[in-house]
């Protein structure tokens, strides 16, 4: 891991043209923590003018308890002595009551279980290394946006995997990267299953929510996205495998090396037969068993005595027509962290028993210690941010916003499918600058999600455009923290691959991911299918007030 960390810091050669350009611009932004305290500070100064200013907006559902009326939004400034007082004694709370902070740091507790047992990787690997020549394209591209659940490892094992299985069938090993990069990276947010990002971006989205109070009933769940992020999966896979097979591929020639990369760069990636072989195989068995016993044990809990998954009782005040299965089974949905966790935690140690990765209870822990100090950085990031959602709050600026937002794009008659199309570009452009998907969420959250709520459009569906916008634009990026490792397991294959090469390789990926994208959310808007359980696509303020 060592070298791999070397060569990710590894300088790459200079980028020329608008990509050279973007890569300059964004190496001269700070880093997205300082990004944050800037931001903060420009809250500061604004909150001042717009409260000296008078800025308001009429509040769409609350009503004045006094005069009845619609409630009057003022701006409010950070330099009260009221917000003064709340910032230095309420600094503990505001940090640790972020949303995603415990939802992230719960999963990844498990999540690192099973990526330092091997687990993950021996399962990409094994999934990979047996797929028929014929399928390559679809199995490899189909695993990796499968891997993302597997953090890391979804870039230093299946990418470099990827290379030699392609080049052992005779086929260009760089388009087995590109396929592998695409799925890894291109299609971040696809996947058959909800995860760490979806805990991440819906924590996010809660906190976006909370602070805009236009819906206190409305609760993250982290699997709302999950229809909408399958159907991801299924669009980009056969996307993937025709660029690879009709563009890239084509592109590159056939392949007249041999099986293997250079012996002289081996070092940079991590050998696949390290998760092969007899152990691994009794690993995953043991593995397997494990995930059986957490989705039983889950059913237990929904079907079983006492149902402690399902809330029977909550429709009892609500008429029959009105209640929905999906009320009862709330806690059912807000226990799926825990799911994850517990689901990670125990696949990933009994992989690793049986695989000799994991010796005794100590192994364990140290797993889910090392896992806590990769998250170092983000709780560093969590500091700032909560800081910066919390502020935008008191100021009142974040809801203003969202009103004034919403107006104007009314009165400009676009349609809404329109308004997230649009939605997925910008995000797309903006992460071609900033490479953190929760710094960019947190940055935008605060003013979409409620203007998109007043709109019409669902947290889910917000949440959903964003991922969308998120995930096409990554593999093009020179900032993405693992392109310069990228061109590094290329040049074992071909010396002169050069950065330009990468972006040129990786650029009509990038466009059909965000074409199709783009496509999928607004088709699913028009025809009003549901995002996840219990997730429409459209949304309705619980209540509205009346007009003057």
């Amino acid at each position: 891991m060592e070298d791999v960390a070397e060569a990710i810091a590894a300088p790459a050669p200079e980028q020329k043209g608008f990509l050279g350009w973007v890569e300059k611009t964004g190496n001269r932004l700070p880093d997205p923590v300082f990004i944050f305290f800037y931001l903060i500070i420009a809250l500061v100064v604004i909150s001042v003018i717009c409260a000296f200013a008078g800025v308001s907006a009429v509040h769409p559902t609350a009503l004045d308890a006094t005069t009845g009326q619609p409630e009057v939004i003022r701006a409010l400034s950070l330099l009260s002595p009221e917000n003064i007082q709340r910032l230095w004694v309420e600094m503990p709370v505001t940090f640790t009551h972020f949303h995603p902070l415990g939802y992230v740091l719960v999963v990844m507790l498990g999540a690192g279980v099973a990526e330092r047992s091997g687990f993950f990787a021996a399962g990409m690997s094994s999934a990979v290394k047996n797929a028929p020549k014929a399928l390559l394209t679809p199995v490899v591209a189909l695993v990796a946006m499968i891997g993302n659940h597997a953090a890391d490892a979804g870039y230093v094992v299946l990418i470099p995997l990827a290379g030699v299985l392609f080049a052992a069938a005779g086929r260009h090993p760089l388009a087995g990267i590109a396929a592998a990069f695409a799925g890894v990276s291109g299609g971040f947010s696809a996947n058959i299953s909800p995860g760490q990002l979806d805990a991440l971006l819906f924590g996010i989205t809660q906190e976006a929510v909370e602070a805009s109070a236009l819906d206190p009933t409305w609760t993250a769940n982290i699997a709302g996205n999950w229809y909408f992020i399958a159907a991801m999966t299924f669009l980009y896979l056969p996307i993937i495998w025709w660029v690879t097979d009709r563009i890239i591929e084509p592109r590159l020639g056939p392949w007249k090396g041999g099986a293997s990369a250079s012996a002289q760069d081996a070092d940079t990636s991590p050998d696949p037969e390290d998760h092969t072989g007899a152990r691994a195989a009794k690993g995953l068995r043991h593995a397997g068993l494990a995930a059986l016993f957490v989705v039983g044990l889950w059913l237990l809990m929904v079907f079983g005595p006492g149902t402690p998954l399902i809330n029977e009782a909550a429709c009892d005040a609500v008429p029959a027509g009105d209640c929905s299965i999906h009320t009862q089974l709330d806690p059912l949905y807000r226990s799926l962290v825990a799911a994850f966790f517990v689901l990670f935690l125990l696949t990933g140690w009994a992989y690793g028993r049986a695989a000799g990765t994991i010796k005794n209870h100590r192994d364990l822990v140290a797993m889910m210690a090392e896992s806590m100090k990769d998250m170092g950085y983000y709780l560093v990031l969590a500091f700032a941010a909560a800081h910066f959602v919390e502020m935008f709050n008191w100021s009142n600026l974040g809801l203003i916003s969202a009103v004034h937002g919403a107006a104007g794009i009314q009165s400009t008659g676009l349609p809404l499918p329109l308004v997230l199309g649009l939605m997925v570009l910008f995000t797309g452009l903006l992460n071609l600058f900033v490479g953190s998907a929760s710094a960019k969420w947190a940055l935008l959250a605060p003013i979409l999600v409620p203007m998109l709520m007043l709109l019409g459009i669902s947290p889910e569906g917000a949440t959903a455009a964003y991922r969308v916008g998120d995930s096409a634009t990554n593999i093009i990026t020179p900032l993405m923290v693992y392109f310069p490792l990228i061109l590094v397991f290329a040049q074992r294959w071909q010396k002169d691959f050069g950065l330009g090469s990468l972006t040129a390789m990786m650029i009509p990926y990038s466009i059909w991911l965000l074409i199709s994208g783009v496509i999928l959310i607004v088709a699913w808007f028009y025809l009003g299918i549901p995002l996840g359980p219990d997730a429409p696509v459209g949304y309705v303020l619980p209540g509205a007030a009346a007009a003057p």
